[in-house]
């Protein structure tokens, strides 16, 4: 009796697959959850490009900036090259763009400079970004050996992240969207890049938090207050160090 009614139930299972959410054409994500709303009105056309070299595992997260990014500038203004290693053969055009004087990477090495501090001898830059966690932007630095012969700069502000439905390992470190509008609006000397290429986060982060999300402080300061809910290990230890020695460089 018991197998026939588990056999009937199983019976009623609808044959049809269920109804999915309808995505938005422009970003991809579900409609009710769309930001595209918060983009900039008109795609900003900065004179310097942004270059993401984006690790695998971030292009599966689900509340991912670069999207935002790369909808709120012109189109070509932000291209994204995927890898943990750079450039490769099927990398088109990127091996190109990384032999470009005017090409710097910002990078929070010890020989970085102030992104405020170069020189006018371009009128545009093509600014390289790692897109990734800090342990992944460290092993992509360290297996693309080109990476190193380019001028890095650094970003020197006070500002702390919007993406606070995400754990930062600092108190400094900014998503990959907020670097790119604040080295933008250093760069071209225009605020509009800070302004505006930001918002859809904040769209985001709002949603999020509306629908059950939790403020998120970052590794640092959970430490510091002892409320980190964790053991700490070595890796995070030289990890929280090391980013803290970039940031005070």
């Amino acid at each position: 009796m018991e197998e026939f009614e588990a056999w009937e139930d199983l019976s009623n299972i609808p044959a049809d697959p269920p109804e999915m959410r309808e995505l938005c054409d422009n970003c991809g994500r579900p409609a009710v959850v769309c930001w595209c709303s918060a983009l900039p009105p008109q795609r900003l056309n900065p004179r310097s490009n942004i270059i993401l070299l984006q690790h695998p595992a971030e292009e599966k997260r689900c509340l991912r900036t670069a999207p935002m990014l790369q909808l709120g500038l012109a189109e070509n203004k932000c291209l994204i090259f995927k890898g943990k290693r750079f450039p490769q053969p099927r990398h088109v055009n990127l091996e190109n763009i990384l032999i470009q004087p005017s090409t710097i990477l910002l990078y929070p090495s010890k020989t970085a400079i102030d992104i405020k501090e170069l020189e006018s001898e371009f009128t545009s830059y093509n600014l390289i970004l790692i897109d990734g966690t800090w342990p992944q932007a460290k092993a992509i630095y360290s297996s693309s050996p080109i990476l190193h012969k380019l001028k890095q700069v650094k970003l020197i502000t006070t500002s702390t992240s919007n993406y606070i439905i995400r754990t930062q390992p600092t108190e400094g470190c900014l998503s990959t969207l907020e670097t790119a509008a604040e080295a933008l609006s250093q760069l071209e000397c225009d605020p509009i890049y800070r302004d505006q290429l930001i918002e859809p986060l904040h769209m985001l982060c709002k949603f999020q938090l509306d629908n059950g999300a939790v403020t998120h402080q970052s590794k640092e300061f959970l430490l510091k207050t002892k409320t980190y809910p964790k053991l700490i290990g070595k890796r995070l230890s030289k990890l929280l160090k090391n980013t803290n020695e970039y940031i005070m460089d």
